[in-house]
């Protein structure tokens, strides 16, 4: 999944949203420099992923995929999957997804100075083009999908992925719908499981 659904998936804790939202660019023992909850939000974050991967729906769509987009492939599967959750928000949330992101900004803006020197670079434009609710459509999806292919360190086809996603939408979209109730159970049980700990360490 990428950075909505993984903000989405946090709960209320701003700790435990800054470290799943940023743990991409946190490696190794850099780890150990956070508080505790950061932690686990990265620890929360490496979980979602593990469950993403390793799922046949979203197998199913990275298999499409495959033979155009190669390595970029699940890469390319997370952000289609945060244009549906944007473009089906209502459906999961409550709460408009443009209060929503502005919040998530907001805990990003406000321990700047921590995010690791990746989310530093990336957050600003993120903001600054508000990503997290751009992908609901798809002009801004493009946008996204050509700045990561000009980053790319080898010839990706990002340019291309929206043209693809256009042409394989019911089948994508489909799996999405199927997939994010059942990633969503597995977050709250992580969740769950993390606030008995707590109280249990208490």
């Amino acid at each position: 999944m990428n950075f909505l659904a993984h903000a989405y998936l946090s709960g209320d804790d701003p700790e435990l949203l800054f470290g799943n939202f940023v743990a991409d660019s946190i490696k190794g023992k850099v780890l150990e420099t956070y508080p505790k909850k950061v932690r686990d939000g990265v620890m929360l974050h490496r979980s979602i992923d593990a469950y993403t991967d390793q799922h046949h729906l979203v197998r199913e769509c990275v298999e499409i995929l495959q033979p155009t987009f190669r390595k970029y492939s699940g890469v390319i599967v997370d952000i289609y999957f945060d244009h549906f959750l944007a473009l089906h928000w209502q459906k999961y949330s409550d709460t408009d997804l443009t209060q929503f992101a502005s919040g998530v900004y907001r805990v990003m803006i406000m321990r700047f100075a921590n995010l690791p020197p990746r989310s530093k670079r990336i957050i600003p434009w993120m903001i600054a083009q508000n990503w997290l609710v751009g992908y609901a459509n798809l002009r801004d999806l493009e946008r996204v999908f050509r700045g990561m292919s000009r980053r790319a360190r080898f010839d990706s086809g990002m340019e291309n992925a929206v043209g693809f996603l256009i042409e394989n939408y019911a089948f994508i979209e489909e799996r999405f719908l199927a997939f994010f109730p059942l990633l969503t159970n597995h977050s709250i049980n992580y969740l769950m499981d993390y606030n008995l700990n707590i109280k249990q360490s208490s």
